[in-house]
């Protein structure tokens, strides 16, 4: 009986052990978003998500309109361009995959969503970023040192070019 006790014991303390652990992967974080001028235009906060990464965006200050949102391959926003953000998140091409259902996209992409901003120049939105994660593995945000969150200035399209970028926000992981 002693011995099963004993057992039952370590078991809870396992559990008290493992569940800190657990959470502090699920711990919420925010990226400060800047625009060319180095001026803090608001937030992305990025948490875990059954499929991806959830991105809970407060924006103010940027013109009106429809914007698209990337996650972009370095660490670095250097204004006024942020060119020093790389391209489009995309891990290698062996381990891509059909990522959460998205085959063919950079990992980088967040299919089907457009951030409107109001005519007031704020804007408020919640979308999953299907196929990158907040872990360890080569689809991690975390990946290389960081990415950076990239808002363009028009949603992308059929356009040969790129649309501007005008606010970026670096992601790395927290210590």
């Amino acid at each position: 009986m002693n011995i099963v006790s004993n057992f039952v014991c370590l078991l809870i303390l396992a559990g008290c052990v493992a569940v800190p652990a657990a959470n502090a992967a699920t711990k919420p974080l925010t990226v400060d978003i800047k625009n060319a001028q180095g001026q803090s235009i608001g937030t992305a906060t990025l948490s875990e998500a059954s499929h991806g990464v959830r991105i809970k965006l407060d924006i103010k200050n940027l013109p009106p309109g429809e914007h698209s949102l990337h996650i972009h391959q370095f660490a670095k926003c250097e204004a006024p361009d942020f060119k020093s953000a790389g391209s489009h998140f995309n891990p290698s091409s062996a381990s891509q995959g059909d990522h959460a259902g998205h085959a063919g996209l950079p990992a980088g992409d967040i299919p089907d969503f457009a951030l409107i901003v109001a005519a007031d120049g704020t804007a408020h939105a919640t979308v999953v970023a299907p196929n990158v994660t907040l872990g360890a593995d080569d689809h991690s945000v975390f990946s290389n040192g960081g990415t950076a969150m990239v808002i363009h200035a028009v949603a992308g399209g059929a356009s040969s070019t790129a649309p501007p970028r005008i606010a970026c926000g670096i992601i790395t992981k927290p210590e």
